[in-house]
């Protein structure tokens, strides 16, 4: 809406200013428009940063990722292994994960937010499939449960604890041009 009133505006108020010289905004003014904006509550801004989280995560992008988590994560994983804790730790972990499947996809359903001030938790059920080196389909079904703090203006994860409730693994689907048995 703001842009279209802009365009509409920018005809009348050039021929008002024709002899007056043109200013673009500054980068303070253009600040103060950002700040004075309405805030988004902080149920959407936990929401929002879990869903842009798993984005990062799905893709790989490490470094957006982190801005997402503490630099003293504790991550409890669906495996039977220790805790994995730091923000260091994490990320050797996930690369190892990741060199052995490509494609991975994972999608969230079933969310529920709790924010106390400037802590939060978040949880959700996960669907996460992908190909495992050597060409089988991996699926896991679990389920996540976050804990977040604000420390400045921003959500951070201090703990991800994550279970598996199913897991599958299926050959890759045979070629369509390949003969079935019991066909000819």
């Amino acid at each position: 809406m703001f842009l279209a009133l802009a365009l509409v505006a920018t005809p009348a108020a050039a021929q008002k200013n024709k002899n007056k010289k043109t200013t673009t905004p500054s980068t303070d003014t253009q600040t103060d428009l950002r700040s004075a904006m309405p805030a988004v509550p902080d149920s959407q801004a936990v929401d929002q940063a879990v869903g842009e989280m798993l984005g990062y995560w799905q893709i790989g992008d490490i470094d957006s990722l982190h801005k997402y988590y503490s630099d003293d994560v504790v991550m409890v994983s669906g495996a039977w292994e220790p805790p994995v804790i730091g923000w260091d730790n994490f990320v050797k972990a996930y690369q190892a994960q990741r060199s052995s499947v490509t494609g991975g996809r994972i999608e969230r359903s079933n969310t529920y937010l709790k924010v106390n001030g400037s802590s939060a938790w978040a949880t959700y059920q996960f669907l996460y499939v992908a190909m495992a080196n050597g060409g089988k389909i991996v699926q896991f079904h679990g389920h996540t449960s976050l804990v977040l703090n604000k420390p400045g203006d921003r959500w951070v994860i201090v703990l991800n604890h994550s279970s598996i409730v199913d897991s599958t693994t299926s050959s890759p689907a045979p070629p369509a041009d390949s003969a079935q048995p019991g066909r000819p």
